[in-house]
């Protein structure tokens, strides 16, 4: 029980008036009455680093106990599993950059040593060519297969090439010389299912026959398609761009860009469009192209070990997606940089299509009726066609797309490139910006942003604004009515004790204080690498139980000469774990999780710490935000009449009463409290 007690010392107001009151940082850091001996002894070679195997340490107990054990230092080879994530977690970028920066000055440090680490060296200089490269080149196969394909198997539904079973019915007619222009999709070489079941080309039964056909191939394909993804691979399921956004961010997702899952897309996907679905290629075809990268990414050890660096790589394949999906590698690559892939690309644009074109025919009736209006007069001539409403569907595609998605210059160059009309940006730009407007008036949301929100993906949006005015404190955990915060000593706490608080809690890491007493920060260690180490460590060395003493400090403090081997896990411990105060503005602490994708953030005051914000803290917190901020009041509203709520506290309908008087609302006070009392009377 003490040791349960040791470790789990919470953030009440109790605590935090206790810290607030000290006078200086030396009350805090003394209030534990412990005196740290840092005079120079042979505990110095238990320094991280200085400890080989076969080392010999001394344990004294008043100085009258001594033996000598060998000691457990893991920094001495890194613990395979260490640094990694687990499934639908954030990264740590700050950590994966750090890695990255290391990484280049070890291999930067040995490439004069010899020529294979100068060889070495330039692998890890081009990989980042070679891997883009290898995801373009797949990308652009896979979406060449995925075309020929579909058309294949479009076809299918009407008939079959009885020459040659792989030819649609426009290939299987090139080499026909009964094929004429006005007749050009007939040949004797293509045979329709009518055709081929009851003999007969046309009539009533070679038209109720091809009918059935077509709605059984449609309905097989699409039967097909759904039984794969849903056997095989759930993650090939819709477009993959919300997750796909939300994997850019930072977030894990196992599987989700996997082998299995491109397989199965790209099947499905040909299936799918073969069976006439509304739905196009072109965001699928972004999913397919980042798993190319992901695979890929494998075969570098500069992009598989780094979280951070892949997400590079899945940002260029997403650009490759939109640039095989559209032929349009200029606006791919704008695609990618502007926002992450985002959009439902053929619904919006032919809604869009649609509407440009009965507004560009609109216009054309009116130009040719009443040719000699002012708008008219000097642009159009008696009977000159001086209207296209093709290009006002092409304006109206482009700017529906543009409300759904928020994009502008990808958009855009996307369109140019589509049509290669460089005389319509100016009118594309005008629509487009127009549209976005539009749509930031109703919210700044975007179609897949509340695709992610509903998915409860912790993204957080870097063109969101904060305007509220809360502090770190009013966001961090725990709260009052939470348990208290979990926490690890640097050198009080057994292997049990560990192993207990890991199954006890489903957190994702545990701050490292001095003592309970202090609660000053050493630093952070995460779930994963504390369950990793224990495991290793337990498997490796001997003497290592369960009532071993787990060391995260520099030094190893003294023991009884009984004691077991103790457990030294400094080395997977975090030694500058970001903190902000208790008082730093939460606008301010948005930016930082923004710009700087952190995962979590502790909260200290002088030094001890108070609780923690991690990523998805902070989306509840935004979100709870947004739901209470409620549009301006106008001014009856504070004068009209208040009813009460229209169910009563068993679920049911209130009586309908008339004439209903409630006494006036005085004030802001008064009326919040009327509003609680009537809605505490309410079951929800």
């Amino acid at each position: 029980m003490e040791s349960e007690q040791l470790f789990h010392r919470g953030y009440y107001r109790n605590s935090y008036n206790s810290i607030t009151s000290a006078s200086s940082d030396e009350e805090l850091l003394d209030g534990a009455g412990v005196i740290m001996d840092f005079q120079t002894s042979e505990d110095d070679n238990l320094l991280d680093g200085d400890t080989a195997v076969g080392t010999h340490y001394t344990m004294t107990n008043g100085g009258s106990i001594s033996s000598s054990t060998h000691l457990l230092d893991l920094l001495d080879e890194p613990i395979p599993g260490v640094g990694t994530y687990d499934d639908f977690h954030t990264i740590d970028w700050v950590r994966e950059r750090c890695k990255d920066r290391e990484r280049h000055r070890r291999i930067n440090s040995k490439k004069k040593e010899s020529a294979w680490e100068m060889t070495k060296s330039l692998y890890d200089a081009w990989s980042g060519w070679l891997v883009v490269t290898l995801t373009g080149l797949a990308s652009g196969a896979l979406a060449g297969l995925i075309d020929i394909a579909a058309d294949w198997m479009t076809d299918l539904k009407e008939g079959i090439c009885l020459s040659a079973l792989w030819y649609n019915h426009e290939q299987c007619c090139w080499g026909s010389n009964e094929t004429t222009f006005e007749e050009r999709d007939k040949c004797p070489q293509w045979k329709t299912w009518a055709e081929l079941i009851i003999g007969q080309a046309e009539g009533p039964g070679s038209y109720i026959m091809n009918y059935i056909m077509y709605i059984f191939w449609a309905l097989s394909f699409a039967f097909l398609a759904v039984s794969l993804v849903k056997v095989f691979a759930p993650y090939a399921c819709g477009s993959g761009i919300p997750e796909i956004k939300t994997i850019l961010s930072g977030f894990i997702i196992r599987g989700y860009l996997g082998k299995w899952t491109l397989m199965i897309k790209t099947i499905t996907l040909v299936l799918a469009v073969a069976s006439g679905l509304s739905l196009g290629k072109e965001g699928p075809l972004v999913h397919v192209a980042c798993c190319c990268g992901n695979i890929f990414s494998y075969l570098f050890p500069k992009y598989s070990t780094n979280e951070a660096k892949k997400r590079e790589v899945l940002s260029a394949a997403s650009a490759a997606g939109v640039s095989v999906a559209f032929g349009a590698p200029i606006g791919g690559v704008l695609f990618s940089l502007e926002e992450v892939p985002s959009g439902l690309f053929i619904p919006s644009m032919a809604i869009g299509a649609i509407a440009g074109r009965i507004v560009g025919i609109a216009v054309e009736q009116l130009a040719y009726y009443h040719h000699d209006w002012f708008i008219f007069k000097e642009w159009c001539e008696v009977g000159a066609d001086c209207i296209t409403p093709g290009l006002y569907a092409m304006v109206g595609a482009a700017a529906c797309l543009g409300g759904v998605t928020r994009m502008t210059v990808s958009l855009v160059v996307i369109v140019f490139e589509l049509t290669g009309g460089l005389e319509y940006i100016v009118p594309l730009m005008a629509a487009v910006m127009t549209s976005k407007w539009v749509g930031d008036a109703f919210g700044r949301e975007g179609i897949y942003e509340a695709h992610i929100r509903l998915n409860g993906y912790p993204f957080l949006d870097a063109k969101e604004e904060f305007t509220h005015t809360t502090l770190a404190a009013d966001v961090m955990r725990p709260r009052r009515s939470d348990p208290p915060l979990a926490v690890l000593t640097q050198d009080n706490m057994t292997v049990d004790d560990i192993e207990n608080m890991i199954n006890e809690t489903s957190y994702n890491g545990f701050p490292v204080i001095m003592s309970k007493e202090s609660q000053r920060l050493v630093g952070f260690a995460l779930r994963r690498d504390l369950t990793i180490a224990i495991e290793s460590a337990r498997k490796k060395q001997e003497g290592i139980v369960g009532s071993s003493r787990v060391c995260f400090a520099q030094h190893t403090p003294s023991l009884p000469a009984e004691s077991p081997r103790p457990l030294k896990l400094r080395s997977i411990l975090d030694m500058s774990p970001f903190t902000v105060t208790d008082h730093t503005p939460m606008e301010i602490v948005v930016d930082i999780f923004r710009k700087l994708g952190l995962r979590q953030c502790l909260v200290t005051h002088n030094g001890s710490v108070l609780g923690i914000i991690t990523k998805k803290n902070m989306v509840a917190h935004l979100e709870e935000l947004t739901r209470r901020a409620e549009p301006l009041t106008p001014p009856w509203y504070h004068h009209k009449k208040r009813y009460p709520p229209s169910y009563g506290p068993d679920g049911k309908p209130r009586p309908r009463v008339h004439n209903v008087q409630l006494s006036p609302v005085t004030s802001e006070g008064e009326e919040a409290g009327e509003e609680a009392r009537l809605l505490s009377s309410t079951t929800l």
